[in-house]
């Protein structure tokens, strides 16, 4: 609800749209189907079973605004080729940039996630074609889902056939005969089915399972910053390609210098004689107008294009642009500059590789008193604790061992980490570590211990244990390892 607080997550929520004369319930929340409403069920029932029901009128035309803001979002930092799929699904072909996330698997959960966090609840999967990857989403149970290449069609056989984008009446009459599995409908000849339903059946069996091509209609921002090449004969060869994107670069670079930009997402749209897109999506740590590193990103991936039966038109599309201010880079004739490794990082990250800083946050609790940030970003001013020695590799996640101590403050005598026994000769500490209890109810009397320890080899390990050894409120008196000294 657009401009209004939103009920809570216990109030029975439900929105009503009209079919004709009728108002039927289109969307509900988890506390209304706990009622007993369902999708379907007329508004008048629905308030009838529950005296305390919240209705909201359904626009249609305001959610697709909305999906297509939100399918813009999606342009801008994750795929070049991006469609709305209503009412409430986006189709995203990720081929030639799914490298800039890492592999498929963090791709989607980082999607799930940074919707999560703008309170959206999505599912999210990839296959090797739109009508499987979009059957898999709706009516897969899984927050998300990886097909691997190939296996589509083995993926799709146990869904429901509603998942084929058939027409409800083709659906029902389907299911009176006894359909209910897309598998049970693949199994079945051909022939009878197109004589009685016509072609329909078949063309979406092909599209889900991969036999036939389905071109995404790729919406578009207003604003991207555009230079396009269309050729009276396709081009193939990649040393063709190359030279006509190095011509894009400069003509794109002229236009983003009378605009006083510089590039951050630049998307190579390539569109074959077939009727189907080959892209490569190339992204910088920062904006740059430079000819020479934008024709190097671009031309490193060239090699994965599949050009088919020819390429008709180029079009270079920066997608993400930021205000790019001219610096001067030496101020005196002695004056060294600064090493530039923006380049460098750029072809690191496009290559399929992560790159990033390690950065200090303000927390106590050592697991959370560090983040990674993006390589190029500006030092802050929170330094690292000094106080206290700090081990150079902290485990995000401390592991447990088995200790022989003297409660409440003596060190360990030895412990037991993955299987080996340490004699402790010396050890330092403790050194106290309150819960952070303003953030987490939880930790509100929690304490940890930690000491320095080093065995009779000089290794040294960073260990705590949980409560301060007196009372149990404080921790259940379990040791940890958490880090371990160069």
């Amino acid at each position: 609800m657009l401009g209004q607080q939103a009920p809570p997550a216990d109030q029975p929520l439900v929105m009503i749209a009209r079919e004709g004369s009728r108002r039927l319930v289109a969307a509900a929340n988890a506390a209304a189907f706990a009622a007993g409403l369902r999708i379907g069920m007329p508004a008048s029932k629905a308030q009838a079973l529950v005296a305390d029901l919240i209705i909201e009128e359904l626009r249609p035309e305001e959610d697709r605004k909305e999906l297509g803001r939100l399918a813009l979002w999606f342009l801008r930092n994750y795929a070049p080729i991006v469609a709305v799929d209503p009412p409430d699904g986006i189709v995203i072909d990720t081929t030639g940039a799914d490298h800039l996330h890492g592999d498929e698997t963090l791709m989607l959960t980082g999607m799930i996630n940074r919707l999560l966090a703008m309170d959206f609840t999505a599912r999210a999967a990839v296959a090797d074609c739109w009508g499987a990857a979009r059957a898999l989403a709706r009516y897969c149970a899984k927050p998300y889902i990886v097909v691997p290449e190939g296996e589509a069609g083995k993926a799709v056989l146990d869904l429901p056939i509603a998942a084929l984008r058939l027409e409800s009446r083709t659906v029902a009459a389907l299911r009176t005969l006894g359909f209910d599995r897309i598998g049970e409908l693949a199994a079945t000849p051909r022939a009878p089915l197109t004589l009685r339903f016509g072609p329909e059946i078949g063309r979406r069996l092909d599209q889900a399972f991969g036999r036939v091509a389905e071109p995404i209609d790729p919406i578009r921002a207003v604003e991207a910053i555009e230079a396009r090449r269309a050729f009276a004969e396709p081009i193939s060869a990649t040393e063709t390609i190359g030279r006509y994107v190095s011509m894009l670069v400069v003509r794109l670079c002229q236009r983003l210098e009378e605009q006083g930009c510089g590039v951050r997402r630049l998307d190579l749209i390539l569109h074959r004689v077939d009727n189907t897109l080959a892209v490569v999506r190339a992204g910088t740590a920062k904006p740059v107008r430079d000819v020479e590193r934008l024709t190097r990103l671009l031309c490193d991936r060239i090699d994965t294009i599949d050009p088919g039966f020819g390429i008709e038109i180029m079009v270079l599309s920066a997608v993400h642009c930021e205000p790019l201010e001219a610096v001067q880079t030496i101020s005196s004739l002695i004056e060294e500059p600064e090493a530039e490794i923006g380049g460098l990082i750029d072809v690191i990250v496009n290559r399929g590789h992560r790159v990033y800083r390690v950065a200090a946050v303000e927390s106590d609790v050592p697991e959370r008193s560090f983040a990674t940030v993006p390589a190029l970003t500006a030092d802050d001013e929170l330094g690292w604790p000094v106080e206290w020695p700090r081990p150079s590799r902290i485990l995000l996640h401390p592991e447990p061992i088995q200790c022989m101590a003297l409660l409440p403050d003596h060190p360990p005598v030895s412990f037991t980490w993955r299987g080996s026994r340490h004699v402790v000769k010396r050890a330092d500490g403790p050194e106290r570590v309150f819960g952070e209890w303003w953030k987490r109810d939880r930790e509100l009397g929690a304490i940890r211990d930690y000491f320095v320890v080093e065995n009779a080899a000089g290794e040294r390990f960073w260990i705590y244990r949980q409560g301060d050894g007196e009372h149990a409120d404080s921790g259940a008196g379990n040791w940890f390892l958490q880090g371990i000294f160069a």
